[in-house]
């Protein structure tokens, strides 16, 4: 896509880089901005593809390089020596950090903005716990969450959401089995504005169309309802 690059985030810890993919007009002018976070596989080719598919969309996506403590830039498959190396540097990711570099990725998406433009966070996986707890802790203004590995690890943080989230989870997902569904559904449901979708057909992972877990159904309907999600509250 020709309106995306590479960019440069700043922390008090160091630099990472982040995908930048810009609407078609290559303009961010009443844009809303989406930092998108990567699953436990890196800011790979996928990932570039659903920064790249939300822009065509209309918003100003941003995806950091959550690994780039122990892999910068690191590109992995989802099957064998990839797959290890994936779990392997998921062990290593302190998630402190992590959604401290969101905090920052959301601070350089903003001055990327109008100054009253909001900023959602979308995530898979390892990333939709991220968006969770950066919802919880105020950091952007709404909540995407895909099928997020170890929310239920933090349900106590569940009470702080003020912020509008939507959870999509996949019926047939073995990491994520029904009973932690429920757990979570139950943690949420006084929050206000949230909203919980399960799939009836769909596994882990989904809504990436590289992994044999791609339900092409369920990827388009939770897509759509993300999208009528963001637009009814980033707009407010």
């Amino acid at each position: 896509m020709s309106n995306s690059q590479w960019i440069r985030v700043e922390t008090v810890d160091g630099a990472f880089d982040a995908y930048l993919a810009l609407p078609p007009s290559g303009k961010t002018a009443n844009a809303p901005g989406i930092v998108l976070v990567q699953e436990i596989f890196g800011v790979n080719e996928h990932i570039r593809g659903v920064a790249d598919q939300y822009a065509m969309d209309g918003y100003v996506v941003l995806a950091p390089d959550i690994f780039w403590r122990a892999a910068p830039r690191v590109e992995l498959g989802y099957s064998g020596d990839d797959l290890a190396r994936a779990m392997e540097l998921r062990q290593s990711v302190d998630v402190e950090k992590a959604v401290k570099d969101i905090e920052a990725t959301a601070k350089v998406l903003r001055a990327k903005l109008d100054g009253h433009a909001k900023v959602a966070v979308v995530g898979y996986c390892f990333g939709g716990l991220l968006s969770y707890l950066s919802a919880a802790r105020g950091l952007v203004d709404v909540a995407v969450p895909y099928y997020g590995g170890g929310i239920h690890n933090y349900l106590g943080e569940a009470a702080k959401l003020n912020v509008p989230v939507q959870f999509h989870y996949g019926a047939l997902d073995s990491h994520i089995t029904p009973d932690i569904v429920s757990a979570v559904s139950d943690a949420v449901k006084s929050r206000p504005n949230t909203e919980v979708f399960v799939y009836a057909e769909a596994d882990h992972g989904f809504n990436c169309w590289a992994r044999g877990s791609y339900h092409q159904p369920s990827a388009a309907l939770a897509h759509g309802r993300a999208l009528e999600f963001l637009a009814k509250w980033l707009t407010k």
